[in-house]
């Protein structure tokens, strides 16, 4: 198989382990008895167990930190709230515009620089998700879409601490362990205010899917994949994660696709594609 063919169905398996997550959240909060608390506490620590048995495969040291474990637990568990309301594609657009936006407001902060084609970008993406969950018919309820806001949010810290990772895999491994270490007392004190029923056991196997497969086993992947992409091929590879979570929601949960989500969506990632990609290109490390 060639170098290039390889880098595709990684980069495409990634992609597709991501999406899926979206999926899979939507489906066990929906079509099982599972609590938001539960799915997001056993996605954590079956995502945590089966990169440490890689990372014992490969005789790494486990690292991680607390920042990273803790950004990962505000992605989990908002991601898993967020989804008792949220269609699945609906979620996607959300959690990735909001990822997209806070890593580019961080480096606004720091003194980064912006061409007026990436503003014009960021302006439109911004605007797009805002018109996407504004009062009306077809809107999501706002507490939802704040709740995926939050998550997404999350996910960009992640990613920012992610970065100065020398090893991206011990690093995450690390982190999906701290992450549900975290979870516990803070499960413990939610339950204790409002209580969820036993975890089902369809609802445990879908969490232990996006858990230890399409987050787990796809973070790996992914990893593997960015040592040949360029920043801005990542980029583009992202971009297809909302839409095929959408088509994933419309094969497995029958959820409509609506001519405001379409239009919503196609500007915000039309957005986000001139703020992220015209910026110059660069190697991108596995830890990015």
């Amino acid at each position: 198989m060639s170098n290039a063919l390889n880098l595709f169905l990684l980069t495409a398996l990634a992609m597709i382990a991501f999406a899926a997550n979206s999926v899979l959240g939507r489906m066990g909060l929906v079509e099982t008895e599972i609590g938001a608390g539960s799915f997001a506490l056993i996605r954590l620590i079956s995502g945590a167990l089966v990169l440490a048995a890689i990372c014992l495969l490969q005789s790494k040291k486990i690292s991680g930190s607390l920042g990273g474990g803790l950004s990962l637990l505000v992605y989990a568990g908002f991601f898993s709230y967020a989804y008792i309301a949220l269609p699945a594609g609906m979620g996607a657009i959300i959690l990735f515009a909001m990822v997209q936006i806070t890593m580019l407001g961080w480096g606004l902060m720091r003194g980064e620089t912006l061409s007026s084609l990436q503003w014009t970008g960021f302006f439109i993406a911004v605007a797009a998700l805002i018109w996407l969950v504004s009062p009306s018919l077809e809107a999501p309820p706002l507490w939802a879409a704040a709740m995926m806001a939050l998550a997404g949010i999350g996910w960009g810290a992640y990613s920012l601490i992610g970065r100065s990772a020398t090893d991206a895999t011990a690093a995450t491994t690390g982190n999906f362990v701290i992450a549900s270490l975290l979870a516990m007392p803070l499960l413990a004190g939610a339950l204790f205010i409002s209580p969820e029923p036993l975890p089902p056991l369809d609802g445990i196997g879908l969490a232990v899917l996006s858990g230890a497969v399409t987050s787990g086993l796809g973070y790996v992947i992914w990893y593997r994949a960015l040592t040949g992409l360029t920043a801005t091929r990542a980029g583009i590879a992202q971009l297809s994660v909302p839409a095929i979570a959408a088509i994933g929601g419309v094969l497995f949960l029958s959820e409509p696709i609506t001519l405001r989500f379409a239009l919503a969506t196609t500007a915000i990632l039309g957005g986000v594609a001139l703020a992220v990609l015209t910026a110059a290109p660069r190697s991108i490390k596995a830890g990015e």
